[in-house]
């Protein structure tokens, strides 16, 4: 490259770095500065699992109990390195109160000031007195329904004190969650114009100067690295090989095979991973179609097994098809869902056997709503219909199929239709009242139609997998057909769901990597 040398470049901008972190440090934030911290907001509805909780939903003023109540807890902090004093707030001539705290949508119901930097600073929150024995109102601090206002209260480099307000929702408002509460206050010469501004604990330097500190070690490191890469030649990325890769199987891990596949592409721009709708038809399908290319394409004798293909089945193949052979991936959770008409969270398992086996024909039974019960089921070969079977309803088969279309389905009288893949199920679930069906986790969290379904009081969950209390799950197998070559591109997406990319996306959708359990191969919770 002509002109100034990219190490000499990088040296000058570690020490422009350098300066304005001095900059920074010793000329603006010794400013005066007014700042506030957040330090708690929450609902009784957020601290609902915490124990005792229901002491705070209980809170009443004049024996009326509160609306929503909620509790905030704001820190007021001299954030410079100059004092702040009385007339250093900006405020109208005459006016007491130096900062306004305000609560969209709730009303102050009391508040107190709950802490204080050092005792001199009482003074500005304790009542006067008279003479005739009845204290004075402070001046400057007062509550007005969803405003509070507080003093001007002198503070020295590093003072603060902390206010703690109890409130309640303020009739007519109907958003679900609150906005957070608008501090209002400046400093006549303060830093931004004056504006008290909401902070963060620091442990050793402001944010700007540990942002600029962090700046200064990359540009030490790009330039350690630019004199160690300069002359080292460029390396392909490990697992990349060329060529288009065929997925199959399980539509319950589709999600995450999709995504899989677009980060892959994205780390090989020379391989190619096709995933459209008609990519996933079922665990079985996708071992059928896997053996029969392998038959075609990989006659008998030959050793070699095929590169370019994978199916993904939720649980083994069983028996048949000698020549597949099984990589568990994962730990999958499954969920039973039901439209929110039915009126139900939670089922026991004995109950959810009799629901498929006939005997609870009307949500009513099981303490739910007035309605018939239509079960949304998988076709044959799909994984989660045969997991629902072995694991949930102790090895029973579904019953018989009313109707070959769900949207056919009487709305008087139960009855079972089947779809082909979990999205369609989970959007006929959600548009047929009374119905039950089953899905992947992930989808069924996603899906705002649908109500997932508790299983004797636990819900899908990992922690419920490992402690045996949860039984709707399965191990997820990637099957090739032989033994791909190590090179080739199916070898080398499978060994990418095992790095930590593919570790972290098979987490994001509620599954757990067979790399994170004790014994990897077998893929079972402890």
């Amino acid at each position: 490259m002509n002109g100034i040398p990219w190490d000499t470049t990088l040296a000058v901008v570690g020490l422009a770095v350098s300066a304005l972190a001095a900059l920074w440090e010793f000329a603006l934030v010794g400013r005066k500065l007014l700042g506030y911290r957040v330090q708690m907001d929450t609902t009784a509805q957020d601290a609902a699992a915490a124990p005792y909780a229901g002491v705070l939903q209980q809170m009443q003023r004049n024996g009326t109990p509160l609306r929503d109540p909620s509790f905030v807890l704001l820190r007021i902090e001299n954030s410079g390195r100059a004092p702040i004093v009385e007339s250093d707030y900006l405020a109208p001539d005459g006016a007491r109160a130096g900062i306004q705290v305000r609560f969209r949508g709730r009303r102050v119901v009391g508040m107190v000031v709950t802490e204080l930097s050092r005792d001199e600073l009482r003074g500005f929150f304790t009542p006067g007195d008279t003479g005739q024995g009845a204290p004075q109102r402070v001046r400057g601090l007062g509550v007005t329904d969803g405003l509070i206002e507080l003093p001007k209260v002198k503070l020295n480099r590093r003072d603060h004190y902390k206010v703690l307000a109890v409130l309640e929702r303020e009739q007519g408002y109907s958003e679900r969650t609150f906005p957070d509460p608008e501090v209002v206050g400046g400093l006549v010469g303060g830093v931004r114009r004056g504006r008290m501004r909401r902070t963060e604990y620091h442990p050793f330097a402001a944010r700007p100067v540990r942002a600029l500190l962090v700046v200064l070690v990359l540009v030490l490191i790009g330039e350690s690295l630019f004199m160690l890469l300069r002359s080292a030649p460029t390396a392909a990325p490990l697992d990349c090989a060329k060529g288009t890769l065929t997925l199959s199987g399980s539509t319950a891990f589709a999600p995450v095979l999709r995504e899989a596949a677009r980060q892959y592409e994205k780390t090989c721009p020379d391989a190619h991973i096709p995933v459209s709708a008609d990519t996933f038809q079922g665990s079985v399908a996708g071992l059928n179609s896997l053996a029969a290319a392998g038959a075609k394409e990989k006659p008998a004798g030959q050793d070699q097994g095929l590169g370019d293909r994978l199916a993904f089945s939720d649980g083994p193949k069983g028996d048949g098809r000698p020549q597949l052979l099984p990589r568990p991936v994962a730990l999958s959770l499954f969920t039973l869902v039901v439209n929110p008409d039915a009126g139900v969270k939670d089922l026991g398992l004995r109950q959810g056997r009799d629901i498929y086996a006939g005997k609870i024909t009307n949500w009513s039974q099981v303490k739910g709503n007035d309605v018939p019960i239509h079960l949304v089921s998988r076709h044959p070969g799909s994984g989660t219909r045969t997991t629902l079977e072995q694991q949930v309803l102790g090895g029973r088969s579904l019953p018989a199929v009313t109707a070959g279309d769900c949207a056919a389905l009487d709305d008087a009288r139960p009855g079972r239709c089947e779809v082909g893949d979990t999205t369609t199920l989970l959007d006929t679930v959600a548009s047929v009242p009374g119905a039950l069906g089953h899905s992947e986790v992930g989808a069924a969290t996603a899906h705002r139609g649908v109500q997932p379904v508790r299983i004797d009081g636990y819900p899908a969950t990992l922690e419920g997998v490992d402690s045996g209390a949860y039984p709707y799950w399965q191990t997820e197998y990637a099957y090739t057909y032989g033994e791909p070559p190590a090179g080739s591109l199916a070898a080398g997406f499978l060994r990418s769901l095992g790095n930590e990319v593919g570790k972290d996306i098979i987490r994001s959708h509620g599954d757990r990597p067979c790399a994170e359990l004790s014994k990897p191969l077998l893929c079972r919770p402890g």
